[in-house]
């Protein structure tokens, strides 16, 4: 049996990853990309997205994560480097925007407030959605973070940058298991829900 918090987090990440991937899939697709389409990925169904390991961990550690999108950059039109830019942005930017909107909601709408499972869902996802912005703009291949860092690179540092790629997942446990990368992203989660829920605050003072 799910214990109360699972049952918070569960469909809470599964907001906040769903939204990410679809972002992705979205971008790929409106940049000429029918890559994550063809595939079933353009959609707002969490099913299409889970990831069964990604799953098992939000059950024992309390955060997992979705399959990643497929994305073909050959099929992009105009420049390739900015779509993969533009593609790598739009997960945590529309985590952020998620963020953003449940805070507005949760402002202006008291009556969320009232059931207390409905209310603990909201309040976490609000916190997944501001944390996993966070975590996937850190430029750390394969997260986000690094193709955004790439881009911003010039072609020659950003193709240095693109040999440490396949060390990414070791850098990324390694960063994990030492405690390191709590230590860096706790601090900036936390900044960052802090500025939404006070932007959200200041948009629900117009109402």
């Amino acid at each position: 049996m799910l214990t109360n918090n699972l049952l918070y987090r569960i469909p809470a990440l599964l907001i906040a990853l769903t939204f990410h991937e679809f972002a992705h899939g979205w971008v790929a697709h409106r940049l000429g990309d029918d890559t994550a389409k063809s595939h079933g990925r353009l959609t707002l169904n969490p099913l299409a997205h889970l990831d069964p390991l990604g799953l098992l961990a939000i059950w024992l550690v309390g955060f997992g994560w979705a399959k990643p999108v497929p994305v073909n950059p050959y099929y992009f039109r105009g420049d390739r480097r900015r779509g993969m830019f533009l593609v790598g942005l739009a997960g945590p930017l529309t985590n952020f925007l998620l963020a953003f909107v449940i805070a507005l909601l949760l402002a202006v709408v008291p009556a969320l407030y009232v059931h207390s499972v409905v209310r603990e869902i909201i309040i976490t996802a609000f916190w997944y959605n501001a944390l996993l912005g966070v975590f996937n703009l850190l430029p750390v291949p394969p997260l986000d973070g690094s193709k955004v860092f790439a881009y911003l690179l010039p072609r020659s540092a950003a193709h240095a940058f693109g040999q440490i790629e396949q060390y990414g997942p070791m850098i990324l446990i390694l960063l994990i298991f030492t405690g390191v990368l709590g230590r860096i992203l706790m601090p900036m989660a936390f900044a960052a829900a802090n500025i939404i829920l006070a932007l959200a605050g200041l948009l629900a003072n117009v109402f």
